[in-house]
C-alpha cells in the first residue's frame, strides 16, 4: 500500500486538501493518468518506460533501487507526479555524490538510503516534476511536489533528496535550501540541413576533413552499416544486440543493469521509437548503438561491439544518428553523457542541472562551500568549449 502525507494550506476547506501518496510501483498509477501530466513525448518519462524497467528486473532493491513514486491527489484525482526512488547506493545516476556519502558515513551517519527524483540509468534532461498542461497551477504544483519530497525525507529520517537532469521549467521549484550543481553534455542541433554533406559543409575545414577520413577508413573493413527501427528486428537479433551491450559493460568491469527482458520489452512497447544502428559482418551483428526518439529529439543510449574496428564507435553512435535526425527532421540529437571528443564531431556543449537537499544544515553548508570551486570551474570549462566550436566562423 502506498504511504501518504497531507499537504493542506492553513484554513483550507476540506475539499481543497491535496494528498501526497508514495507508491512502491509505477503500476499503482494508471498509465493514462501519468502520461497526461507529461509536457511532451520524452520517452524516458513515459509510464511505459518506467514500468518496463520495473517489470523486467532492472529496478530492484539488491541493485540499490526501490520505487517510491510520488503522486499528488485531490478527491482521488491525480494532479501531479514525480518519478522517485529510494536509493541504496549512487550507481546509475550520472551525478556523482560518492564523496558526500563517504564524508557523512565517516562522521557516523547513514547516507543511504536517500531519495532520488530521476530516471534510472538515463542521464537525459527532461521534466522531473510532472504537472499537466494547466499553466495557472503549474508553479504551485511543482512547489508542492518538492515540499512533499522534503517532508518524506524528514519523516523517513533520510540523509538527502536529489533531483537530477532537470528541465528548465522545473528549476524555480527548488529554493535556496537546495544545493545547485551543473555539468556539461554535448548535443547536436539541426540547422535545417538537407543531408549529411550539408551538415559537414557547416564545419570548419579540419573537422570536415577528419570526419570524411573516418568514414572512408571504416568502409575499408567490409562491414555493412544499417539503421533500423526496433520493430524491424526479430527476437534473435534483439538477443544479439543485448549480448553486445552486456559484453561491453563486462569488458570495462561495469554492471549491465538492463536485462534482456527489457530489450525485448522496448521492441514490443516502443517499436519505431527505438532505433538501432548496426554493423554486420556477413549475417552476424558485430556492433550496435541503441537509441530512442521523441517527436523532436533522438537520444543515444547504449553501445556494444564484439570487434575492434577504428572509428566504428563514431559511425554508429554519432554519424548514423545525425543522418537519421536530418532525414527525420528532428531538432536535436543527444548522444549521452560526457565525452569531449564529441565536440570535434559537431556536438556543442549544453549545461545540465541537478538540485540536492541535505537535511543536516551543517553538512549542507559544508558541501555547498566545497562545491563553490566546482561551479566556477564548470562555467569556465563551458566557455572554453564554446571557443573551440567545430563550426566555421560566419
Amino acid at each position: 500500500m502506498p504511504s501518504s502525507i497531507s499537504l493542506r494550506k492553513k484554513r483550507a476547506p476540506e475539499k481543497n486538501v491535496i494528498e501526497a501518496r508514495f507508491h512502491d510501483s509505477i503500476d499503482d498509477i494508471a498509465a493514462a493518468h501519468w502520461d497526461a501530466l507529461r509536457p511532451d513525448d520524452n520517452p524516458f518519462l513515459s509510464h511505459a518506460f518506467l514500468a518496463g524497467l520495473e517489470r523486467s528486473g532492472c529496478i530492484r532493491p539488491d541493485w540499490g533501487w526501490q520505487p517510491h513514486h510520488l503522486g499528488l491527489y485531490r478527491d482521488g484525482s491525480l494532479l501531479a507526479a514525480a518519478p522517485l526512488y529510494l536509493k541504496g547506493n549512487s550507481h546509475g545516476e550520472f551525478v556523482f555524490d560518492w564523496s558526500w556519502a563517504s564524508a557523512w558515513e565517516r562522521a557516523g551517519g547513514d547516507y543511504y538510503p536517500k531519495l532520488l527524483n530521476a530516471v534510472p540509468y538515463s542521464p537525459v534532461t527532461g521534466p522531473r516534476l510532472l504537472v499537466g498542461s494547466d499553466a495557472t497551477q503549474a508553479a504551485a504544483l511543482r512547489a508542492l511536489l518538492v515540499a512533499a519530497m522534503q517532508q518524506q525525507a524528514q519523516q523517513l529520517k533520510l540523509s538527502s533528496v536529489h533531483a537530477n537532469f532537470l528541465a528548465e521549467a522545473d528549476l524555480d521549484a527548488f529554493d535556496d535550501t537546495w544545493i545547485t550543481r551543473s555539468d556539461v553534455q554535448f548535443h547536436w542541433h539541426n540547422q535545417g540541413y538537407a543531408d549529411f554533406d550539408t551538415f559537414l559543409a557547416a564545419l570548419n575545414h579540419k573537422k570536415r576533413k577528419n570526419i570524411r577520413h573516418e568514414r572512408k577508413r571504416l568502409a575499408e573493413y567490409g562491414l555493412h552499416i544499417d539503421m533500423v527501427s526496433g520493430a524491424e528486428l526479430d527476437t534473435a537479433a534483439w538477443r544479439q544486440v543485448h549480448a553486445l551491450y552486456t559484453a561491453t559493460f563486462d569488458a570495462k568491469g561495469n554492471h549491465a543493469a538492463l536485462t534482456e527482458a527489457f530489450f525485448h520489452y522496448l521492441r514490443r512497447e516502443f517499436g519505431h521509437a527505438v532505433q538501432v544502428a548496426l554493423a554486420y559482418r556477413g549475417s552476424e551483428i558485430v556492433a550496435m548503438a541503441l537509441m530512442l526518439r521523441s517527436a523532436t529529439t533522438l537520444y543515444g543510449r547504449y553501445w556494444g561491439a564484439s570487434v575492434e574496428v577504428p572509428d566504428l564507435h563514431f559511425e554508429l553512435c554519432y554519424y548514423q544518428g545525425i543522418e537519421y535526425a536530418i532525414a527525420q527532421g528532428l531538432q536535436r540529437f543527444e548522444p549521452g553523457a560526457q565525452g569531449e571528443h564529441k565536440l570535434a564531431r559537431g556536438f556543442l556543449p549544453v549545461r545540465t542541472h541537478s538540485r540536492h537537499y541535505l537535511l543536516h544544515e551543517g553538512f549542507r553548508a559544508a558541501v555547498r562551500r566545497a562545491l563553490a570551486p566546482e561551479g566556477e570551474s564548470m562555467d569556465a570549462y563551458a566557455e572554453e568549449l564554446l571557443d573551440r566550436s567545430p563550426y566555421a566562423k560566419s
